[in-house]
Parts: C-alpha cells; structure tokens; sequence
C-alpha cells in the first residue's frame, strides 16, 4: 500500500497530522529526510505553531516519523531532522 493509501487508512490520526505528514513528505530527499523549522512548516501550511507541534507529536507517537534534535557547532539547537517513513 502507498504511504498516501496507509495514512488516510489510519482513522485515529488526527488532519492536521495528516497535513504536516504530506508537508514533510514532499520535502523529503530520497531517504525520507528534510528539515524544515517549526517555524517554517506553520508559516508555510498557514497552522499555528503548537498545531504544528501537535502533529509532530501525533505523528512520531504513530509510527510515521521519526524526529531527531540538530545542533550547530557552537552547540546551539538548529531544526530538528525529520525521516518520514
């Protein structure tokens, strides 16, 4: 089954998961992963940030993404890497 076909078939994810998952999903590489801001994905999709968060969250707590912190080198945070799967 498609990704498109697996995360409309699962009832207990919430829309707005659905909407950051396609977001991330197009701006993935070829491995799955991209790295947009909170920021960035709330501007860009018109949500606000802790809506954003929220389905980050949903998201990660289903299985459908995987969420890692990014640090500069001087040892301040960065946006988070994300894999889609």
């Amino acid at each position: 089954m498609s990704y498109f076909g697996t995360i409309y078939a699962d009832t207990e994810l919430p829309s707005r998961a659905r909407a950051v998952y396609m977001y991330l999903r197009d701006r993935s590489d070829a491995e799955g992963k991209c790295w947009p801001g909170i920021k960035t994905i709330a501007s860009d999709m018109k949500l606000s940030r802790s809506t954003v968060k929220r389905a980050v969250s949903d998201l990660e707590k289903a299985g459908y993404l995987v969420k890692a912190p990014r640090y500069r080198p001087n040892g301040s945070s960065t946006s988070n890497l994300y894999t889609v799967k």
